[in-house]
């Protein structure tokens, strides 16, 4: 078992950056790949951004590619995103997860924080 734990979600202005923090306990957590997916009001929950276990991976959605960045701290058990020119359209519950084999796609993931909101206003 692995738990997840976000944090570092908030109100900013249109522009503005944020940084979400996820700790994580439980089974060792370098072994996993970590995921950011995030879901707003009426829609699915989409993936946003992973990083392999290793942490030389990196992948992102076309939607924030530039804006955002993906790191983990293995040594604190703890991944980061940072989101930088944070748009409207990045209104939304963050959520955190891991997974065994990696990527984008949620089901691969196994598990899940409770999520973080994060709105940013026009």
């Amino acid at each position: 078992q692995v738990q997840l734990v976000e944090s570092g979600g908030g109100l900013v202005q249109a522009g503005g950056s944020l940084r979400l923090s996820c700790a994580a306990s439980g089974r060792t957590f370098s072994s996993y790949a970590l995921g950011w997916f995030r879901q707003a009001p009426g829609k699915e929950r989409e993936f946003v951004a992973s990083i392999s276990w290793i942490g030389g991976n990196t992948y992102y959605a076309d939607s924030v590619k530039g804006r955002f960045t993906i790191s983990r701290d293995n040594a604190k058990n703890t991944v980061y995103l940072l989101m930088n020119s944070l748009k409207p359209e990045d209104t939304a519950v963050y959520y955190c997860a891991a997974s065994s084999l990696g990527g984008w796609v949620e089901y691969d993931y196994d598990y899940w924080g409770q999520g973080t909101q994060v709105t940013s206003s026009s």
